[in-house]
């Protein structure tokens, strides 16, 4: 036992511990600029406590600190952030040095061998903020991307099979084939999904963006330039450069939710961004998000407009009591997950080891067609699903299992102090495997009695292993070489489906892939390449850029590039380039062979058509030769200039020829004279189809177009930007094979060429303005989506141009602390829709169905949304 008396003295010193230890010490000081001026209202806050205070209209302060040595952190508008150790409590001095705006910031993509800012690259590049990003209110990043990068296209595709489930995006209307993505400068894989339905994008293959986490960003870099000589195949539009956060000083915690002012599309998303220590210096970057999104459906209400002549009792009475005939036409309900980890490590005094990884994983379910009584009377009939009398149809359901991931490792080592290595291996893949739910085969139906409900039509699975070697440093002081060898290996696999999906017809709605369907294909190439640039005189900059590559499965190709800027003082520079590119044919496009039902131009009920690989013994019958590289010539010109430290602009033209251009063909089908039987007319028939599409190099187009930015910054509180793109794309021919030719076939009817040409907005302009207002943060912006064209098909029909609109998006946060925030956003506050299509068009509107096009998009058709959310650092 401790004596009472032993008990108090301890217990007052137990008492008087903490006391002392957090005995608060006034601090007095003054804040000012590298100006030597006071800044007024800005932030003072002890390290690691809540204590702080602001500074009064001189720019003075004074609070009260936990001890001494202690780091003061002071931040305002416009200014770098500055921390300040201090050991005495008087004449405390901190200067704060205006940061650096537009034109300082340091890029990396596109500028391999030495970094640049924006104002010293020969390339137009936009670095955009994961900050700005979530300040459009979009919950995912290629919707973003939409409204913050004018010449950035991505929209919701409904009832379009799994195309719905991954919005094809694209830069500058040349397809999502044409736009290289990247993660901290390592190629991101594509996805295993074919675009195939009439959608933007038809016939193309794009990188899965959904796929990478918001909250795993720190920043996008866009470059708006060909850079296939330096980066490879795909990057003729320009290159996406996704670079991950790394050692963060806080633990972020976001959620937000919204819905539209229909009611419908509730979404949820909750992610998690940290930072540890690793080892002795090292870091790991940890990301774990989640995502939930409900379907919307805007359909049309034809209603009994749509009955046949001879309709039922059971026929009319539900299309009394369903105007929209069953159908949903939106966005897809979808479930997301995600995990990335970034993690660098030194490796004795030159090196440091570093890798990345992303794993994602969602499902999503989307609606085909409803089956309207009428059209399936076979099945009615047979009495499998209700009585005949009380047959109302069926509306298949089309769901999505999606799993993506990237792994990269890689040592970074120096040299020297002027040269280093990089050494780097990547891992990625996508599959995709689809569930038919609420649906029949009507053959096997017809055989049977009976018919599944469900069915697993199968799925695809892209694979890529590539290894790096990349060289850079410097010659002399003023030039600089960055050089490389890449081997890349890929593996596309098409997965059989349960015998029932694909059973004669197949499943309604989307049939399983068949045992000759499946299989198993890989390819591989090497690359070389070598970049120079010579830094002339301070002014001038001159860069040349070649690359080799050769492809196991076609030829090889050799792209160059030479760019060039001269600076116009300290504030401007001229820059332009011209370059050579090229897009290799996918493993996909080369390989994929299935059926599935779509609408064909003339029947408002989905029919069976089939896709014939590029390389299979019908489609070369008909002269289609094997698929080789698209190839391009980019001219890039423009000027860009700080015309004040608050305000900078640029103007870049561009024009961007594309030849032997991949396409997916129309659907090539018997042309009705049953006294005849052409070449043609005898594949479908050995395919059992009612018509077949192929992938082919035959088209030629040129694409031209201007982008502007314009971004003012007043340093206090108040910033306004003006984004815009401008673009035409025409085709200046299509190359038809001789045997097609002279059985009167069109392979790329003028709809097909509409999707090209008048799918996405010929402008887009982007005015943003934000306010900083004490705790609040007001973002105002608006987005004018230009005209896109629904192209009425050969068969006949009226071209209706889609008018331009504008979007309006507003957001408010309000401050609860520096680190805790909660925000309202509306977007759309004027609830836009597209114009309503007109029957005139004769496409696939099916009788009605489709209020707005199903074919061209502009910003989607979910009108107004609302949503709001926390984020909180600690």
């Amino acid at each position: 036992m401790i004596p009472t008396l032993k008990r108090l003295k301890l217990l007052f010193l137990f008492m008087l511990v903490p006391m002392v230890t957090w005995a608060q010490t006034p601090v007095k000081g003054k804040l000012v600029s590298d100006k030597g001026e006071g800044i007024p209202f800005a932030t003072i806050q002890e390290k690691g406590t809540s204590n702080g205070t602001t500074t009064d209209e001189n720019g003075n302060f004074e609070f009260e600190v936990t001890q001494f040595p202690t780091t003061l952190i002071a931040s305002y508008v416009g200014y770098e952030k500055k921390e300040q150790t201090i050991d005495s409590e008087q004449d405390i001095v901190i200067t704060l040095v205006e940061s650096g705006f537009g034109l300082d910031e340091v890029v990396v993509t596109g500028n391999r061998a030495k970094p640049r800012t924006i104002l010293d690259s020969p390339n137009a590049i936009d670095n955009i903020s994961v900050k700005e990003l979530k300040g459009s209110g979009q919950p995912t990043i290629e919707g973003m991307l939409t409204f913050k990068v004018p010449s950035f296209n991505a929209q919701n595709q409904a009832i379009s099979d799994a195309t719905a489930h991954y919005d094809p995006a694209d830069l500058r209307g040349l397809g999502p084939s044409r736009t290289l993505v990247l993660i901290n400068g390592k190629r991101k894989n594509q996805s295993a999904q074919v675009y195939l339905n009439r959608t933007p994008g038809k016939g193309e293959v794009g990188v899965d963006l959904k796929s990478i986490p918001t909250a795993a960003i720190a920043n996008v870099e866009v470059l708006r330039d060909g850079a296939s000589a330096q980066y490879g195949s795909d990057a003729i539009a320009g290159v996406i450069n996704m670079v991950l956060k790394e050692d963060v000083e806080y633990t972020t915690v976001s959620s937000k939710a919204g819905i539209t002012s229909e009611g419908d599309g509730f979404n949820f998303t909750a992610d998690m961004n940290t930072a540890f220590n690793f080892g002795d210096g090292g870091y790991v970057n940890l990301t774990l998000g989640y995502f939930k999104q409900n379907m919307t459906n805007r359909a049309g209400t034809p209603g009994t407009d749509d009955l046949p002549g001879d309709a039922r009792p059971n026929e009319v009475l539900w299309a009394q009591n369903n105007p929209d005939l069953g159908m949903k036409v939106g966005l897809p309900d979808m479930e997301k997950k995600d995990l990335f980890v970034n993690l660098a490590h030194p490796v004795g005094e030159n090196s440091e080891f570093y890798s990345f990884h992303g794993y994602t994983t969602r499902t999503g379910r989307s609606f085909a067609y409803y089956r309207a009584p009428y059209w399936r009377r076979g099945v009615a009939d047979a009495g499998f699903l209700t009585r005949p009398e009380d047959f109302f149809g069926y509306q298949p359901t089309f769901e999505t299992e999606i799993d993506d991931h990237i792994n990269v490792i890689g040592l970074e080592w120096n040299l020297s102090d002027l040269w280093s290595v990089d050494f780097s291996g990547t891992y990625g893949a996508n599959s995709v495997f689809y569930t038919v739910n609420n649906s029949v085969n009507r053959d096997y139906l017809a055989d049977n009695g009976t018919s599944p409900t469900t069915f697993y039509p199968g799925g695809y699975r892209l694979q890529n292993g590539i290894a790096n070697i990349d060289v850079t440093g410097l010659l002399t002081e003023d030039i600089n070489l960055a050089m490389g060898l890449e081997y890349k290996k890929e593996f596309f696999r098409a997965y059989e489906g349960d015998k029932r999906s694909y059973y004669k017809g197949g499943s309604d709605s989307f049939a399983g892939v068949k045992p000759q369907e499946a299989g198993s294909w890989d390819r591989s190439n090497f690359a070389a390449y070598a970049e120079l640039n010579y830094d002339i005189t301070d002014a001038l900059l001159l860069g040349v850029a070649g690359r080799y590559e050769d492809f196991s499965d076609f030829d090889d190709n050799f792209s160059w590039k030479i760019n060039g800027r001269y600076k116009l003082g300290e504030d401007g520079a001229i820059r332009g380039s011209y370059s050579t590119g090229f897009r290799a044919p996918t493993l996909h496009q080369r390989h994929l062979t299935n059926s599935q039902y779509i609408i064909v131009a003339g029947s408002n009920e989905p029919l069976l058509q089939g896709t014939l690989a590029n390389n299979s013994p019908a489609v070369e019958a008909l002269g289609v030769p094997n698929l080789f590289a698209e190839t391009s010539r980019n001219f890039t010109a423009g000027i860009t200039y700080k015309l004040s430290k608050h305000f900078y602009g640029s103007v870049d033209f561009y024009q961007i020829d594309v030849d032997d251009r991949i396409l997916f063909s129309s659907q090539i089908s018997s042309d009705g004279d049953p006294s005849t039987v052409n070449p043609v007319e005898q594949i479908l028939e050995n395919n059992n189809v009612v018509a077949v599409q192929f992938f082919i190099n035959a088209g030629d187009t040129r694409t031209r177009g201007a982008d502007v930015v314009l971004n003012y910054n007043s340093f206090e509180g108040f910033k306004a930007s003006l984004g815009a793109n401008f673009n035409e794309t025409e085709i200046n021919a299509i190359s038809t094979p001789s045997a097609l030719a002279q059985n009167g076939y069109n392979i790329f009817a003028r709809e097909e060429r509409g999707l090209i040409t008048n799918s996405r907005p010929k402008s887009k302009i982007i005015l943003g303005l934000s306010q900083e207002l004490g705790k609040w943060d007001f973002d105002l912006n608006n987005t004018r989506f230009g005209k896109v064209t629904i192209t009425a098909p050969e068969s006949g029909g009226t071209d209706q141009p889609l008018s331009a609109k504008i979007v309006t998006d507003f957001s408010a946060t309000y401050n609860f602390t520096d680190r805790l925030s909660f925000t309202g956003n509306i977007n759309n506050i004027f609830d836009v829709y597209p114009d309503i299509t007109l029957a005139s068009t004769n496409t696939a509107g099916a009788g009605g169905r489709f209020l707005y096009s199903s074919e061209v998009q502009q910003m989607g058709q979910l009108g107004t949304n609302f949503s709001v959310g926390l984020n909180w650092e600690f």
